[in-house]
């Protein structure tokens, strides 16, 4: 069958690929054509748009950039028609997948959503939308499907989470090894996430940097985002004792001692890797405030969210400054802080459900689609 598939973020080209190779293994004959990154590229089929050039946050950042925004709408939908799918596939990233998955369930092309937009957390009213446009959704959060079956009374398949597939099939990282190979000295390291977006880098960079100095005792490496380049990280990087790696997240956090971590599917990883963490975030002010009007939600951390209580502290935009930074980075070094933390990263590995979750995905796509 041919598959056409949206992914405009790195989360869903990371998501976007495990499905690629679960669908390719079930189905010998798929034929994939994708807007994605790397990752999904690295399977194989043919890549449209790099996710790169598509990844634009915030209320304020969006405006700016309508014109390129449905410019890109307007070249999917003729992509769309030109390829003529047996199915589409849309991987979060709804302001751009809802608009095309309007037109395409009109067009009478299959229209099935693997990982659910947020809209438990804002623009509920996107429902509507998702009813009338989507044929099938699939869901990883253990709360998500009650919220669209008994809140929506829409069926969703609850798939478990893709993340814990990836960490469990990684190869153990040995800790010596992986700092020889990085320069890295014998001090413990504590992993610097600052997301993946240029925008959002140059907002958090500088103040998870700025506590450095008063932690001499840790070796603090950046985590960076395959999207950007060795330069743009480099130019904020003041002290020898900050080290840049590229494109080796996973393998740093496995070695990370702690974590100061950019909201986002970035918190979820390092829960999962059972690093202790500070979840920072910090956006445009206008963005923020319309946000904070709209948004519904006791915390902004999946890991927050799934577990229904403050296991992370979370920073947001004024109280992400040096001195909550350090105070909060302390608390998460200290063993009994840490105790509680880790037997709260277990509570939710066991409500993110068991592996497979691409596997039962792609089952279900080519299953509902063959229908």
């Amino acid at each position: 069958m041919k598959y056409y598939i949206i992914a405009g973020e790195a989360s869903g080209d990371l998501h976007g690929a495990n499905l690629m190779k679960a669908l390719i293994r079930e189905d010998q004959d798929a034929n994939i054509r994708y807007w994605g990154g790397d990752l999904m590229s690295k399977i194989g089929g043919t890549l449209i748009k790099h996710y790169k050039d598509l990844a634009f946050m915030g209320f304020v950042e969006v405006l700016f950039n309508l014109k390129t925004i449905f410019k890109n709408i307007t070249f999917c939908k003729n992509d769309i028609v030109k390829f003529n799918p047996d199915v589409v596939i849309f991987i979060d990233y709804p302001g751009f997948n809802m608009r095309i998955a309007k037109w395409a369930k009109k067009k009478g092309i299959k229209t099935h959503y693997y990982i659910s937009p947020q809209i438990w957390a804002w623009k509920e009213s996107r429902i509507k939308a998702i009813k009338r446009d989507v044929d099938q959704m699939y869901v990883i959060l253990p709360f998500e499907k009650t919220f669209y079956e008994d809140k929506h009374q829409f069926p969703v398949h609850f798939v478990g989470h893709p993340l814990i597939d990836e960490i469990s099939n990684r190869t153990q990282v040995d800790v010596e090894l992986f700092k020889k190979e990085n320069n890295l000295d014998q001090r413990p390291i504590i992993a610097i996430l600052p997301g993946s977006r240029k925008q959002e880098i140059s907002k958090m960079l500088e103040v998870m940097l700025s506590i450095v100095e008063d932690f001499s005792m840790y070796q603090f490496v950046i985590a960076g985002a395959p999207s950007q380049d060795e330069k743009f990280y480099k130019s904020f990087i003041k002290t020898s004792n900050v080290h840049l790696l590229l494109n080796k997240t996973y393998d740093l956090l496995s070695v990370s001692y702690a974590a100061l971590v950019t909201s986002g599917t970035a918190t979820l990883e390092t829960a999962l890797f059972k690093v202790p963490q500070v979840v920072c975030y910090k956006g445009n002010q206008i963005s923020y405030e319309i946000a904070k009007r709209i948004i519904k939600l006791n915390y902004i951390s999946l890991v927050n969210l799934i577990l229904d209580k403050e296991a992370v502290t979370e920073l947001i935009q004024s109280d992400f400054n040096k001195k909550m930074v350090s105070k909060e980075l302390t608390k998460i070094l200290d063993d009994d802080n840490r105790t509680v933390l880790f037997s709260d990263y277990h509570e939710l590995e066991d409500k993110l459900g068991g592996i497979g979750a691409s596997e039962k995905t792609a089952k279900l796509i080519i299953e509902e689609t063959k229908k």
